[in-house]
């Protein structure tokens, strides 16, 4: 058996999506920088009040596994959402001028 053989052997029958992720985050490039930096402010918090990812999940009425993604940074999240985790959390993540 030659070497291309073998690595035909061990490849994978679905192609890679590498390109076409490559391509998604180059285009949300924006939003997805500042879902990173929120995803930061919620761990910062969560380690200040040593919470873990399912207690904020019950404290926001969701899943433990939306946390998860929310925390990844990949999340393009709702004003409803930054509302929830604002609350959950009992603090202001953004600083609105007052209107």
């Amino acid at each position: 058996m030659n070497t291309i053989s073998k690595l035909e052997h061990f490849a994978s029958a679905t192609p890679s999506r590498w390109h076409t992720d490559a391509e998604e985050r180059r285009a949300n490039k924006s939003w997805l920088r500042y879902s990173q930096q929120i995803a930061v402010l919620i761990l910062d918090e969560m380690e200040n009040q040593r919470l873990t990812q399912s207690a904020l999940a019950e404290r926001m009425g969701c899943s433990q596994q939306y946390i998860s993604k929310i925390l990844r940074g990949r999340e393009n999240l709702s004003i409803e959402t930054l509302d929830k985790i604002e609350r959950a959390l009992q603090v202001r993540l953004f600083n609105l001028p007052a209107v």
